[in-house]
């Protein structure tokens, strides 16, 4: 298995909006429109597994100066700013047939240290209460239950200081 996790690149619109319609429950995935606003707009807070030449997984973001997590708008990139200091991850995600193989732990693991390398100072997110540990193995803080009902599910805000 041959994996180089890269830039998303504008060619990759409709291969990561299959794998966030069908990794996520309902409502919680986001539209192709705002994938693409996020493609277009930060593409170097957009980083794809590529398994054998196929994206199997994606990490997108965006950043801010201020941090507001329960902000919907966010999601569309509205108040983002490339200079920010704090970035706020939208979508950590693997292809069904891709799970189980390490795939979201090489991502997450690369987009911190490509945050690093951009002298960012935190990276938030908000996640479901079973992936908890997993992000704080990768020393992620638990902050509170977030306030955001996004998808009609309850969420749990956490941020890594770099």
């Amino acid at each position: 298995m041959n994996t180089v996790i890269r830039n998303v690149s504008a060619a990759d619109l409709d291969r990561c909006y299959a794998i966030e319609t069908v990794a996520y429950e309902g409502d919680e995935a986001a539209t192709r429109e705002k994938i693409a606003t996020r493609i277009a707009t930060w593409p170097d807070g957009f980083i794809v597994a590529e398994v054998d030449g196929v994206v199997a997984g994606f990490i997108n973001s965006g950043a801010a100066f201020d941090v507001q997590m329960s902000d919907e708008a966010f999601k569309e990139l509205i108040g983002h700013d490339p200079k920010g200091p704090n970035v706020v991850i939208m979508s950590v995600v693997v292809h069904p047939d891709y799970q189980g193989q390490g795939l979201a732990k090489r991502l997450l693991g690369e987009f911190i240290e490509r945050m690093r390398a951009m002298d960012k100072a935190t990276i938030h997110l908000m996640c479901k209460e079973q992936h908890i540990v997993l992000y704080a193995g990768f020393g992620f803080a638990y902050i509170k239950p977030s306030e955001s009902d996004h998808g009609g599910m309850a969420w749990h805000e956490m941020i890594l200081t770099l």
